[in-house]
């Protein structure tokens, strides 16, 4: 089963492959989809994480296979079922799975952020809950989930320490990151990088008000000198959100970057034809403050 991304730019949609794992129903985002195999044996490694069952070749391509199943602490897979091939932050991973259910077109708007009964902010695997069908399908954080096995394909803070000494400015910049353990440590690394000045939103919609705010107040482009975005986010994601800015009057002179896992071949077509300014990949922290710099400097 091979995937396409089929969404129009800036809808605020997203399709969700739902799946199953012991019984319990599961959703990704099908844009990290490369394609769906039958589960093929794997040769292990040794000395690795518990989760990571080996690797294999489809295609003459090594690639990490993931057992799921002991990620989410329900066991062991058995030698059946399925792997998601999945491409973010420049890694391609096989999730092993049991079954696929289907493809479920959703808006943003309609996933549910997990409260703190379901997850704490940092610790929790899951990016929203969504309800199809009378039945509730929670989103997995892939990225997070790949970050504990191994966090050296999180972000590269070392990178910050490599641009040696800078000085501090008090230059605006929005940031729009729904999770917060990444929204902590991009803030981090860019205070370290001498940007004092941050402000957060936990989402696109909370960004878009803020910038509403400030325009509606005639201070917006004093407010906010430059904006960076995730693109997957609950009620507004980063597309919907760049599209919003630049096709407003005023905010269409605030730079944007995206910011996110999802930064490929099609996703950067997407955001180009969005009028983003750049966009990275979430490992490139070292990169974003670059980036910054370039486009502050304008």
């Amino acid at each position: 089963m091979e995937t396409k991304i089929l969404l129009e730019n800036g809808t605020n949609e997203l399709e969700v492959l739902e799946f199953v794992v012991d019984g319990n129903y599961y959703g990704i985002n099908v844009a990290k989809i490369k394609e769906i195999i039958p589960y093929q044996p794997v040769t292990p490694v040794p000395n690795t994480h518990p989760s990571v069952e080996g690797i294999f070749m489809p295609r003459d391509t090594m690639i990490t296979a993931i057992d799921l199943r002991n990620c989410l602490q329900r066991g062991q897979s058995q030698s059946d079922g399925l792997f998601i091939i999945t491409s973010f932050n420049k890694l391609d991973i096989a999730f092993h799975v049991d079954a696929v259910i289907g493809i479920h077109r959703v808006s943003w708007a309609d996933i549910i952020k997990p409260g703190a009964t379901v997850t704490t902010n940092e610790d929790g695997i899951s990016t929203g809950i969504i309800k199809i069908d009378g039945k509730l399908i929670i989103i997995l954080d892939f990225e997070k989930i790949i970050t504990d096995i191994n966090p050296e394909t999180g972000l590269k803070i070392t990178e910050i320490d490599a641009l040696g000494m800078r000085s501090e400015t008090a230059v605006p910049i929005l940031i729009a990151e729904d999770s917060s353990l990444l929204r902590k440590l991009i803030i981090d690394s860019l205070k370290k990088a001498g940007y004092e000045n941050i402000i957060k939103a936990e989402n696109g919609q909370e960004a878009w008000e803020y910038i509403v705010k400030c325009k509606t107040a005639g201070t917006l482009l004093d407010e906010v000198k430059l904006l960076i975005t995730d693109i997957e986010m609950p009620l507004m994601d980063g597309h919907r959100l760049t599209k919003l800015v630049k096709e407003d009057d005023i905010a269409k002179n605030i730079p944007v970057v995206i910011f996110s896992s999802l930064v490929n071949d099609d996703m950067r077509k997407k955001g180009d034809e969005l009028g983003a300014d750049a966009q990275l990949s979430k490992p490139e922290i070292g990169n974003l403050v670059k980036i910054i710099d370039k486009l502050l400097a304008k």
